[in-house]
């Protein structure tokens, strides 16, 4: 148990250390200055590594449930961000033993969970009188939740919502899942949202942020497979930030861990090792199937878009390939690849950069939205 507490605690800084390299903008060679990141973000991970600890004192056996430890006092919000990092990085593990912290799929709506066999019931408790026929699901990434699509007061799918009459949806999932199955998952339960919305639906589009858009693409695949109904209402598919050829700072440090010493932004991964939960060792690769290699084209009859970011002031091979948007390389978020066969052939009018731009800033990023915007309309 001390052995699981102590990974645990590991991965925890080592996500902690990634995110205040990010943070202070590192050039993508020499020493990290990394260390403890400050405000709600700290709290999260003092939190963790906390309430780990606590869990682990006592405990010769087992994984006794940590939730009696969360601080009563915090906000939900506070909360929220607490179980959603803990997933990420041990999520598959929690749901094995059965920890109530392991957090179940589910989509919400104006802040209220909604169940996808009776969605008029969401509008008595959210205040609305009608669902429009224009659905839009957006899907988070590693160690978030529904909560971080509001950043600094803005919310692009409450903005598209009220500028084009879209109705917002938000997935809240376990993103220490295997991305496959967390892909199933969704594909089904928009089959069944599809069976059971109240009017007939004109479009659904999916607007995917980092590993949420390599769920979106797994849902696509599994309900291509299934001959799924709601794949025929899907008319947009927006990737933000999406490692669609995988995170090389995820694949170093399977291999190379000595030689990501060298990068502040690679430095924290050297100590991941084998802790690290199914959905963070699917980033890889940018595996949406079983199978880690498989390519999985894009669904022909959608349109699809790709948004991506760079740290740096302006383009080049050196900020392009090692830096990117902090995490996820320019030509991996646009799809692009060496190997003419998987490459997903976005177009490029269908492709946006965004300059001194972080992984995380692409989520109230103004330009992103007016981007989004042009898009849909």
């Amino acid at each position: 148990m001390r052995l699981a507490v102590e990974a645990t605690v590991g991965v925890t800084d080592v996500v902690e250390k990634m995110h205040h390299t990010i943070q202070l903008g590192h050039a993508p060679l020499g020493a990290s200055r990394a260390g403890n990141t400050g405000g709600l973000t700290g709290f999260v991970y003092r939190s963790i590594r906390g309430t780990t600890r606590l869990v682990g004192q006592g405990l010769d056996a087992g994984m006794t449930p940590i939730k009696m430890f969360l601080p009563e006092e915090a906000s939900s919000a506070r909360r929220d961000a607490f179980v959603s990092v803990i997933n990420g990085i041990s999520g598959d593990h929690l749901v094995r033993t059965g920890n109530p912290l392991a957090m179940e799929m589910g989509l919400r709506y104006a802040g209220s969970p909604l169940d996808p066999e009776q969605p008029e019931a969401m509008l008595e408790a959210a205040g609305q009188t009608v669902l429009t026929g224009k659905i839009m699901v957006f899907v988070h990434g590693l160690c978030l939740n529904e909560g971080h699509w509001t950043r600094d007061g803005h919310n692009h799918g409450l903005k598209l919502a009220s500028d084009l009459a879209y109705t917002p949806l938000y997935l809240r999932y376990n993103t220490g899942l295997p991305i496959a199955e967390n892909g199933r998952d969704l594909a089904g339960m928009l089959e069944q949202l599809v069976k059971s919305w109240p009017q007939p639906i004109t479009e659904i589009a999916i607007i995917g942020h980092s590993m949420g858009g390599l769920v979106a693409r797994s849902a696509c695949h599994h309900g291509r497979l299934a001959d799924l109904d709601w794949m025929r209402h899907l008319n947009k598919l927006v990737f933000i930030g999406t490692p669609h050829h995988g995170a090389p700072l995820e694949r170093g440090g399977n291999w190379l861990d000595y030689a990501l010493d060298l990068s502040p932004y690679a430095a924290p991964f050297t100590r991941i090792g084998k802790k690290r939960s199914a959905g963070i060792t699917g980033l890889r690769h940018g595996s949406v199937t079983e199978e880690q290699m498989e390519f999985v084209p894009l669904p022909a009859d959608v349109e699809c878009y790709a948004m991506a970011a760079t740290l740096a002031k302006k383009r080049t091979r050196v900020s392009e390939r090692l830096t990117g948007d902090g995490l996820v390389p320019l030509h991996s978020a646009l799809g692009k690849s060496k190997n003419p066969a998987r490459d997903l052939l976005i177009p490029e009018n269908r492709q946006w950069v965004a300059n001194e731009t972080g992984h995380i800033e692409l989520l109230g990023h103004t330009g992103v939205y007016t981007q989004l915007r042009e898009w849909f309309e």
